[in-house]
């Protein structure tokens, strides 16, 4: 993992490591990787972030609210990752110890898809 900088604080686009527990039903639990979709000030000023989570679980490949998002990292490197559109949340970061991801950021091209597969669900536009 990823040592966080001194003041970090997470923005649109990280991909950062947060802890889903606790968890119900069909949500996701344990530590998962986590795409960000709210701006560095509101992720700052409220300790919120709002986003998707991010799997490599294979029956996603089928799913058609699954984005593919490139190769995973570490020991999952062999397997496809994917950030799940339809399970927008909002976690607070600062009280969960969110980390930043080794990735880094999702590449714009996948980002792109993730917004408009996003829009298309919640029709905000």
């Amino acid at each position: 993992m990823v040592k966080p900088q001194l003041n970090w604080v997470p923005d649109r686009q990280d991909i950062i490591w947060i802890n889903c527990n606790p968890q119900v039903g069909q949500e996701m639990r344990d530590i998962h990787p986590f795409l960000v979709l709210s701006p560095r000030a509101f992720n700052d000023k409220t300790s919120l972030v709002i986003g998707l989570p991010m799997t490599t679980a294979e029956y996603n490949s089928n799913n058609p609210f699954a984005v593919v998002a490139g190769k995973a990292s570490g020991n999952k490197s062999d397997k496809t990752s994917y950030v799940l559109c339809h399970q927008p949340k909002s976690f607070d970061w600062r009280m969960r110890d969110a980390k930043p991801h080794t990735l880094g950021q999702l590449h714009e091209s996948y980002f792109t898809q993730v917004r408009e597969l996003l829009n298309q669900i919640i029709q905000l536009n």
